[in-house]
């Protein structure tokens, strides 16, 4: 019955390769953070219901946001490397604002939203300790902090493979409370630049992300403080 039930819910996520495949194909042999393959029903509305762009089907912006989305997918419910196959696991190497590169294997280890937010600013100015975080800890925090998800898009697209730049978008509500701030209710963006190097598979080598970090965190402390023991904890 269990098995009846779960092909029940296989969804066909249309902006992630691989994740209805592997729910209907591999969901035994993948291991899943939480279990089961995850749902982007509600930030996909986001993401549709906000977007600025909507490329055509089948278009080199199309398949670029489609690829990171697969790819940011991955990294956030796959806990095993030799599961994800939108990366090449030997070569791959993720760069944030110019610093060190982590391997997949320490990208998979600290969680996206720690790879991307580490800063190397002195402990008494940082606005998010990525060195204190784990992965479970910096994804409840954004969750809590975005409860309809946090959307990404693709503005522009300058060069094609095997090494593709593009200009993204990223944004959510800030409908709920953040590192004891409390949610304004609006929206919070930013924009960066990213480089990607693929193989010939389209799998990533070298990804190059190039964002500033105060448009996000300038908006998530403006909420006034809240004590502790009335943040909701998810």
């Amino acid at each position: 019955m269990a098995d009846e039930k779960e092909t029940i819910k296989i969804v066909r996520d249309k902006y992630r390769q691989f994740l209805h495949e592997d729910q209907a194909a591999a969901a035994g042999t993948i291991q899943w953070r939480h279990g089961d393959p995850p749902s982007y029903e509600s930030v996909n509305k986001l993401f549709e219901q906000g977007r600025t762009k909507v490329w055509p089907e089948g278009s080199l912006e199309e398949t670029v946001q489609n690829a990171i989305k697969s790819w940011e997918m991955e990294f956030s419910h796959k806990t095993r490397i030799k599961d994800f196959r939108t990366i090449n696991p030997e070569k791959f190497k993720l760069f944030v604002n110019g610093r060190d590169g982590l391997s997949a294997e320490e990208t998979l280890k600290v969680g996206s939203y720690n790879a991307l937010l580490k800063s190397s600013m002195p402990d008494e100015f940082k606005y998010y300790k990525a060195d204190e975080e784990t992965f479970e800890s910096s994804h409840n925090a954004f969750r809590s902090a975005f409860p309809r998800g946090f959307a990404w898009e693709v503005i522009n697209v300058y060069t094609g493979p095997p090494v593709v730049t593009y200009k993204f978008r990223h944004w959510g509500f800030f409908e709920g409370p953040f590192k004891g701030h409390a949610p304004t209710g609006q929206m919070v963006q930013f924009y960066g630049l990213g480089i990607l190097k693929v193989d010939e598979s389209l799998r990533a080598e070298d990804v190059e992300v190039y964002y500033d970090p105060t448009e996000l965190f300038g908006e998530l402390l403006k909420g006034p403080t809240i004590s502790e023991s009335n943040v909701e904890h998810h």
